[in-house]
């Protein structure tokens, strides 16, 4: 039940306010300098920030926050769009990237699974496919 305005009026709630995307994902690593290397060249993120214990990176609107951990490889449940997960397969294979899921179609379109240094998994899907069940 709303509490409405504190002035005394009724106040109806539309979406106002509610989550639109995910703005930023955290990923554990061991080495933050080192796993900077394999966001910033192979999947050419942006540095905003970086040191020791925390790095910050985006790519479009894409922003990943690195933070060092003792616990890595982990199923990061992390999808980043891309326009073609075949071309984006052809082009890491040349970067030496651990695939761990060939392209495959599900619901929300087609999509492939790498694995960063620390072997965390990263899921990459086609970004303007439909829904299908």
């Amino acid at each position: 039940m709303p509490l409405g305005d504190p002035h005394g009026a009724n106040f109806e709630y539309t979406v106002e306010g509610l989550p639109e995307s995910v703005f930023a994902c955290t990923i554990p690593v061991r080495d933050v300098a080192r796993s900077v290397l394999f966001y910033k060249d192979i999947l050419r993120m942006d540095v905003l920030f970086s040191d020791s214990d925390i790095a910050y990176l985006r790519r479009g609107e894409s922003r990943v926050i690195l933070r060092k951990s003792v616990s890595v490889g982990i199923d990061t449940g992390l999808y980043f769009g891309v326009d073609n997960p075949y071309n984006t397969r052809r082009r890491l294979i040349d970067e030496g990237v651990i695939f761990v899921q060939e392209p495959k179609r599900g619901p929300f379109g087609t999509f492939c699974s790498i694995c960063d240094d620390d072997a965390n998994i990263i899921h990459l899907i086609e970004m303007n496919a439909e829904f299908k069940n």
